[in-house]
């Protein structure tokens, strides 16, 4: 089989119908032309039917938490991946709509449906309703995670050092690119319409989405060529020493792929694969960041695939939520209001200095979000507000956010994957971070000049 018969999951009992005019691709996870397993299984499909394959995108304006900065970054990424799917001869029509209302009236000529898999509540739900109302054979093809998530464990795991070795055991196996298959037909000219993307201004312009959180392209531009230079850059640049230099806010010395691989513009396979082969940076270098993409980001999909409340406070170790409340009660001083954060107006200077960065360029360095989360946490009236606050910037404002990484981020600031410390005031039993420990490990200073200077600081321009 072209691809790994374990990725691949049948989401109704309809019939393949091979009469039908073409296989249908729904793209919405994986928005990407190279290493997509899902395209893959259905230019497969379709070739051995004798049919072309045609590609949907359903653009929501209404996608939950998500605006102007986030579809700028998607839209960019699309434009590019429709141009090589053309040269490809596969159309990629995106139209607008929820899922329900784009992808079924093609599924009703398509011989089947593919599509590719997301974790988030409502990523389930579109592709359990498209699969129920579709009257053709509907597959989800699992590529936006190395290991399928079912195969790694069947149950929510405590840490990632329970999942590690599940991981190990099987990694070898999944760490295959997709095959680069093309069509042997051609899309049809079918007159199915869809958005311009060569003005993506002007559709900008045209969608009802919220604009009132600014565009970020200045620091971050969308689409799988930037994310492939990124890597590159990495690894030419930055592979060398990452073990030692990860958590120095600092330097330039992370790969920030994080929002391409949310919104799946380069594969996590992709990224494995070329850190493995490179001949920079020692093996303890390319170990930590294989620990950082594949055995934290697995995790983290693992607890979002698991946890039906990942997004709520409840979503929480026992352990965590019981010591939190314990100490509900304890005085906390100051409390900062929401407009104070996003304003980036508290007492302490390494604080606003990540919150700038992130409000300002969508991406904060990954020890700083650390950070960043436990103080939220220290100067807010409850646990529960703290919580809200935290994953309500994370999703706001971040390129990377609402993805099952940064859910599990915001968990992991009060006791997620982690364990039980020494007791004190706010915190109870959860991992306390001070000012001191970066002062200590970091030259904060110079991350708040960096920031202060570039505004971009990390991010590859």
């Amino acid at each position: 089989m072209l691809v790994e018969s374990t990725r691949i999951t049948v989401l109704n009992q309809r019939p393949c119908r091979p009469r039908e005019a073409w296989v249908l691709y729904w793209m919405q996870q994986s928005q990407r032309a190279d290493d997509n397993p899902a395209l893959a299984h259905a230019i497969d499909q379709a070739n051995g039917l004798g049919l072309p394959v045609i590609a949907i995108f359903a653009l929501t304006d209404s996608y939950p938490e998500a605006n102007a900065r986030h579809y700028r970054f998607m839209l960019e990424g699309l434009a590019e991946t429709q141009r090589i799917l053309a040269g490809r001869g596969i159309d990629l029509i995106v139209q607008q709509g929820s899922p329900e209302q784009v992808v079924l009236p093609l599924a009703d000529h398509a011989a089947m449906l593919v599509c590719d898999v997301g974790y988030t509540r409502h990523q389930r739900a579109w592709r359990q309703a498209v699969a129920r109302d579709a009257d053709c054979r509907v597959v989800a093809v699992e590529g936006d995670v190395v290991l399928p998530v079912s195969v790694v464990s069947g149950k929510a795991e405590y840490a990632a050092r329970t999942i590690r070795p599940k991981i190990q055991r099987q990694l070898q196996r999944y760490q295959v690119a997709a095959p680069p298959i093309r069509p042997r037909t051609p899309s049809p000219d079918a007159g199915l319409g869809g958005l311009d993307l060569n003005d993506i201004d002007t559709l900008m312009g045209k969608l009802a989405i919220d604009r009132s959180v600014p565009e970020v392209s200045g620091c971050f531009k969308g689409g799988p060529q930037e994310a492939r230079r990124r890597l590159t850059l990495f690894i030419t640049d930055r592979l060398e020493g990452y073990s030692r230099n990860r958590n120095q806010p600092q330097l330039a010395a992370t790969s920030t792929l994080s929002p391409y691989l949310h919104f799946g513009q380069i594969s996590p396979v992709t990224i494995a694969l070329h850190v493995q082969a490179a001949t920079a940076g020692s093996a303890e270098d390319r170990a930590a960041f294989l620990e950082e993409l594949i055995m934290r980001r697995e995790l983290a999909v693992n607890y979002v695939y698991y946890n039906p409340d990942y997004d709520r406070f409840a979503g929480l170790p026992a352990w965590a939520r019981r010591t939190l409340a314990e100490h509900a009660a304890d005085r906390r001083s100051p409390i900062y209001a929401r407009a104070d954060l996003v304003a980036a107006r508290t007492h302490d200077p390494y604080w606003n200095a990540a919150m700038v960065e992130m409000r300002d360029t969508g991406f904060m360095h990954n020890h700083m979000r650390m950070y960043w989360g436990k103080k939220i946490l220290e100067w807010s009236a409850s646990p529960e507000i703290a919580f809200e606050t935290a994953l309500w910037l994370n999703n706001r404002y971040f390129l990377d956010g609402r993805d099952p990484n940064t859910y599990a981020g915001v968990g992991w600031i009060f006791g997620l994957h982690d364990r039980a410390w020494f007791e004190r005031p706010i915190f109870g039993k959860v991992r306390y971070m001070a000012a001191s420990g970066l002062e200590r490990k970091c030259d904060i200073r110079a991350y708040v000049d960096k920031v202060a200077q570039t505004g971009c600081t990390g991010t590859g321009k």
